[in-house]
């Protein structure tokens, strides 16, 4: 069985709280981590919010969190150049997280009332419980902690932060500790949108001082999205507490090419599926499986093609892939293509420092060829620029290929073959199976992992009611 990543140092782990500008490596700002009282008034505020927050209707939580959106369109271009300098993305896809989180917020603002509507078993359903009628009503948890990644700073967030807002939760966010700039932009956000004192919080604290939190009593839920590591730390004590928890912990995602395909769609549709975000994606496709009969044309087109990318400032607007967010990171996927290139894989481009960008955590688009199971790509989630490109002699090896992994989260599939489609519905082991495009995360589409990429959904009517206590109402005759 593949092994489980090494946990990103910065996707869960001990770093001092500092926004570092990873295109130059130099520290703009450190921030000194909240104390205990703070954290305690912080959660006292928390608690207290939502005695209020929960009874509101969804139509007072709904203008709030317009008008979080209206706010944010506007902050657009800052907010953008904020999340850029603090972890590299290129700015125009910056720009293109902040629009998305709009989008979800009124995305839920204009459908929560309808997700969280009483459910009525009809009468006949539960006569012989005695009933003579029965409600199911989704009620909010509580406060609920949310321990987030960096490298979609604002949308991991709001994806979270929507939902459980609507539903009448409050948050408390630990952000990951080189976006402090981002965290606080976004408790600042929902203040000037209007939200009550208490309502949404960032907690400026190190990953040592989470567990305290998650066991206070007033903390009712957490969810997740970074490292395994740090999701079994969570989970653990969540366990222990009888907390509920949704974790999102990666991905190695596979992206399937058949003969039937259209290759240029797949070869142009694979570069963004690898690249965005600089590689670093969990639903990035990682793990390139191309049918015999199409790989060495695949290959050669996704090679020229990754091989164009444009690699430099992530404030230039004509760049495509900027540094990664972090120096570890970078010696981290160096060490993975290093290990992979000594044990017989060979890089078609890339699998190298960039010449003429010293200064910043930058690393060349590469593609690698020739890999074999020994070899730690095979087994780890590569966090950055670098794909792995396998070749399969059928479906049933594509699959195998596929599913032979630790992770579960996204899958990619190019085929016109109405029976492979529904072989690969059926047999990929992931939350989700996209043909024919890109995997994409939408606020009307569950969003989650099976086996180690975790548990639990995020997004749709799924995703809002994982925060929700379901409860049953049941009247009697009497």
């Amino acid at each position: 069985m593949p092994q489980p990543r090494r946990p990103h140092p910065d996707r869960g782990g001990t770093m001092p709280i500092a926004t570092v500008n990873p295109a130059t490596g130099a520290t703009l700002e450190t921030f000194e981590a909240y104390g205990g009282e703070e954290v305690e008034r912080r959660i006292a505020a928390a608690a207290a919010a939502f005695d209020h927050h929960r009874t509101t209707t969804f139509a007072e939580r709904a203008a709030l969190l317009h008008r979080a959106a209206d706010l944010l369109d506007a902050d657009r271009q800052e907010i953008a150049r904020t999340m850029t300098t603090e972890m590299g993305k290129p700015v125009a896809a910056a720009r293109a997280e902040a629009a998305k989180c709009a989008r979800t917020m009124r995305w839920y603002a204009d459908r929560a009332a309808g997700l969280l509507a009483d459910e009525h078993p009809a009468g006949s359903d539960v006569a012989d419980s005695g009933a003579v009628r029965a409600v199911v009503r989704y009620r909010p948890l509580g406060v609920v902690l949310a321990v987030m990644p960096w490298n979609f700073p604002l949308w991991q967030v709001v994806r979270f932060a929507a939902p459980a807002l609507m539903a009448g939760n409050t948050g408390l966010l630990k952000h990951a500790s080189n976006v402090p700039r981002t965290a606080l932009y976004l408790e600042d956000l929902f203040r000037r949108a209007g939200y009550p004192e208490g309502c949404f919080q960032t907690l400026l604290i190190g990953s040592a001082a989470v567990e305290g939190v998650l066991r206070d009593p007033r903390v009712a839920a957490a969810t997740l999205t970074g490292s395994e590591g740090a999701g079994r730390a969570v989970a653990s004590v969540a366990g222990d507490e009888i907390k509920k928890t949704v974790l999102e912990l990666g991905g190695s995602d596979p992206y399937l090419v058949m003969p039937s395909a259209d290759l240029d769609a797949a070869v142009a549709t694979a570069v963004p599926a690898r690249v965005q975000n600089n590689g670093q994606s969990c639903i990035a496709a990682k793990r390139f499986i191309v049918h015999s009969e199409v790989h060495d044309a695949f290959r050669d087109r996704f090679t020229a093609a990754m091989a164009a990318l444009a690699v430099g400032d992530p404030m230039d607007e004509a760049v495509d892939v900027g540094p990664l967010a972090t120096e570890q990171g970078r010696a981290d996927l160096e060490e993975l293509v290093d290990d992979a290139l000594a044990q017989g894989a060979a890089a078609t481009c890339g699998g190298r420092r960039p010449p003429g960008l010293a200064a910043g955590w930058y690393y060349e688009p590469t593609v690698l060829t020739g890999i074999a199971e020994g070899m730690r790509v095979h087994r780890e989630e590569v966090f950055g620029p670098v794909a792995a490109l396998y070749r399969a002699g059928d479906l049933d090896e594509a699959i195998a290929l596929a599913n032979g992994t630790s992770f579960g989260l996204g899958s990619n599939a190019w085929t016109r073959d109405p029976a492979e489609v529904e072989r690969l519905s059926r047999d990929l082991q992931a939350g989700g199976v996209f043909f024919n495009g890109m995997t994409v995360s939408h606020p009307a589409l569950p969003f989650g992992g099976v086996k180690r990429s975790g548990y639990g959904r995020e997004l749709s009517g799924h995703g809002i009611r994982e925060f929700c206590n379901i409860t049953t109402l049941w009247h009697g005759p009497g």
